[in-house]
């Protein structure tokens, strides 16, 4: 989106049926991330048995809207709409259909890199894209606005001596002696997820 980052990152969650759950997740998520022209970018997620389900993602302006991608991305599906309807009648442009498949040209465009001997690396961005979802996790499970530059300046560590990590290794989290993993606690642990 807007070929930047996010500076900004802000949200909320709770736990509300997660039950004898041992987990680490919230129930619902609501979270938003601010772009440095103070565009905002919001999102919500529930992951609860019973409730509607949707994947998709919408844009909302003064002159009309968007659908972005619907059903978890591929086929994106992407419409743009004169007004805040989505709706047929509003409509003024789709994606051509059949899309192609975003995971199928990543690895297209890999191969031809590799057959022409051409670079192609994307670590940088892959790199920036993770930090930037860890960014709004922890926003959510802190309570707390976290910055672009705090999740680079950040000292911890997700999972201690990972690089000694091996297959007779202890797992970097823990249960409790209640068998229960440490859960985020928003407002409580303000500096690490749990």
């Amino acid at each position: 989106m807007k070929n930047a980052w996010p500076v900004r990152a802000d949200g909320m969650g709770s736990r509300c049926y997660r039950g004898d759950a041992v987990d680490q997740n919230f129930d619902p998520y609501s979270g938003g991330y601010v772009f440095n022209d103070g565009a905002r970018l919001f999102l919500d997620s529930r992951y609860m048995a019973g409730c509607r389900e949707e994947f998709a993602s919408y844009a909302h302006g003064t002159k009309g809207s968007a659908v972005i991608s619907t059903f978890m991305h591929t086929p994106a599906k992407c419409r743009l709409f004169k007004g805040q309807t989505v709706t047929r009648a509003d409509m003024t442009w789709a994606a051509p259909q059949p899309e192609p498949n975003p995971y199928q040209l990543e690895w297209d465009h890999l191969v031809d890199a590799i057959v022409h001997d051409q670079p192609y690396n994307e670590v940088k961005r892959g790199a920036e894209a993770s930090l930037v979802v860890a960014m709004g996790r922890k926003a959510v499970h802190t309570g707390q606005s976290v910055t672009f530059e705090d999740m680079l300046s950040d000292t911890h560590e997700f999972a201690p001596n990972v690089d000694q990590l091996n297959s007779d290794s202890p797992a970097p989290v823990q249960a409790g002696p209640d068998s229960v993993y440490p859960c985020p606690q928003p407002g409580r642990l303000k500096e690490r997820e749990f």
